[in-house]
């Protein structure tokens, strides 16, 4: 059972989500920008699980990139913002993928990669 949120309503006796969120709606701007990092790190964090389930370290994944270990450790951490299109290119050939780039421009898709 939900409660309707009023003015003398503390957050302790909120139930759920939507009820904080109806008191306290906060900055939809830095609520997008938090979820456009989490789905980035999410992203990320699946490249180390492929990494992983092809029993590689990422020194051996660094070896093939000729990168530094800690360049690997960055990528898989999400912190992408300067990552070479090459380098995310190779990385996914030493788990032996294939990455594939498309742009979405309204309902249509262009292959890249």
């Amino acid at each position: 059972m939900s409660m309707k949120p009023t003015s003398r309503t503390s957050t302790a006796e909120l139930k759920t989500l939507d009820d904080l969120l109806a008191v306290r709606p906060g900055d939809p701007e830095l609520r997008a920008k938090f979820r456009e990092q989490m789905e980035v790190e999410d992203n990320a964090y699946r490249l180390r699980e492929l990494r992983e389930a092809q029993a590689m370290t990422q020194t051996d994944v660094a070896e093939v990139l000729e990168v530094s270990q800690r360049r690997v450790s960055e990528i898989e951490r999400g912190q992408c913002d300067r990552i070479k299109l090459d380098t995310l290119r190779r990385y996914v050939q030493a788990l032996g993928g294939t990455l594939r780039v498309e742009a979405h421009v309204g309902e249509r898709v262009f292959p890249i990669l």
